[in-house]
């Protein structure tokens, strides 16, 4: 009886495995919809509010980027496609572990800024020196570094803002800043969170290649329109226009070079006299010795 029991239940129970589907999860567009990882789900509403950790790496073909974790957050599924939000990013430990030094001062802030669509982000730089700094001078590079980062998430979408965070173009202007109140060894964001999504649609710049490929297929559209059918007119036979003879120019006769003069030769009759007058000189001398 025990064995019938557990052939029926062996028949009513089903394989787990192959009633999961796979899911391809891709990246925000802000990060071209490149497929980040595969997911296994037994339904679509099970794979919302997963959470996926990329290196910058695996996007971007980079090895230089390898320390840079990013972390994406699935919000919607659309059949076999699962689309992600980006929540936050890190630096490795080993990476950081590199920059701190002994007998260095490190400067931390923690700051909550709001983008210009409305996104509030939580953003945490930190700052390194030579030596030991006072806490007064820690504190106006904490102002500093508060000053630009709020200036940037002002002009700038969340989109935007993270890319700069990620190509470090962020940390460069807070190290220029800070360059000119004390002499900063390096700066670098070593966390971001996303606290709230954007509320408003902002439409971002749109890049040199994306005008290019707006700018083709217009002239595809163009070339493919039917040309309007025209209408016909009488040909006439224009005769051909006679052309006037060219009138020939008198060739200008070629101007002979004029014959040299020959030079004087006052020179040489010069040397002559001059030869002369010596050798009458050198004679009255043999004369004289004679006598």
């Amino acid at each position: 009886m025990a064995k019938a029991r557990s052939r029926t239940a062996a028949r009513k129970m089903k394989d787990r495995w192959k009633a999961k589907t796979w899911y391809n999860v891709l990246a925000p567009p802000s990060f071209d919809n490149v497929t980040v990882a595969d997911a296994l789900a037994d339904s679509p509403h099970s794979l919302i509010n997963r959470v996926t950790e990329v290196s910058l790496q695996d996007l971007t073909n980079d090895f230089r980027r390898s320390h840079i974790k990013l972390y994406f957050k699935i919000h919607e599924v659309e059949e076999t496609n699962a689309h992600t939000q980006f929540i936050g990013h890190t630096l490795t430990s080993d990476y950081l572990r590199r920059m701190i030094r002994r007998r260095r001062s490190k400067i931390d802030g923690v700051y909550d800024a709001t983008t210009r669509d409305g996104a509030t982000i939580r953003v945490k730089p930190f700052a390194t020196t030579d030596k030991r700094i006072q806490k007064s001078q820690k504190k106006i590079v904490r102002e500093a570094m508060k000053k630009t980062i709020y200036d940037q998430a002002k002009t700038s979408t969340l989109a935007e803002f993270v890319k700069n965070i990620l190509d470090g173009r962020t940390g460069s202007e807070i190290y220029k800043s800070c360059r000119k109140l004390y002499p900063v060894k390096r700066v670098e964001i070593y966390k971001t969170e996303v606290l709230s999504p954007p509320t408003v649609k902002v439409e971002e710049k749109k890049t040199a290649k994306k005008e290019e490929t707006e700018e083709i297929k217009e002239i595809e559209k163009k070339e493919k329109k039917p040309k309007k059918k025209e209408k016909k007119t009488e040909e006439v036979k224009e005769e051909p226009k006679k052309e006037k003879p060219k009138e020939e120019k008198p060739k200008k006769e070629k101007k002979k070079p004029k014959a040299k003069k020959p030079a004087k030769k006052t020179a040489k009759k010069s040397t002559k006299t001059i030869t002369k007058k010596k050798a009458t000189t050198k004679k009255k001398t043999t004369k004289k010795g004679k006598k």
